[in-house]
């Protein structure tokens, strides 16, 4: 399958699980972006569109710590670091927003070091 048509199936079923996942206050959305060097964590109420914590491989606290930033042990570490955040601002609960992408891999190392570290999902 060519790199658009991928692009374009993605989009499409991160549009449908849109439909169904929505962030509150009590329980907002973790939302998972994932590229090929890099994956992104965000929690995100969506009553008011505001980004409540993010990590990500980019942030300074894990650039020291991982080898690689695009493999599954940054993911998790991702997870970790996010899952951290959001304890500390308050957050137990979430909703898991894939992006689209298939439960498996980064995604669900980064869905296992979240929930490892705390959060209820």
């Amino acid at each position: 399958m060519p790199r658009f048509e991928r692009k374009v199936a993605r989009r499409k079923r991160h549009v449908r699980l849109r439909n169904r996942v929505m962030g509150t206050p009590e329980r907002p959305r973790l939302n998972v972006y994932r590229s090929l060097k890099h994956i992104y964590a965000q929690v995100i109420d969506d009553t008011v569109g505001q980004t409540l914590v993010a990590a990500s491989t980019l942030d300074p606290e894990l650039r020291g710590r991982v080898e690689s930033t695009g493999d599954v042990d940054a993911a998790k570490a991702v997870g970790e670091l996010v899952a951290q955040r959001a304890l500390e601002s308050g957050i137990k609960q979430v909703v898991f927003d894939r992006g689209g992408n298939q439960y498996a891999g980064r995604v669900a190392a980064l869905a296992e070091g979240a929930r490892e570290a705390g959060l209820d999902f």
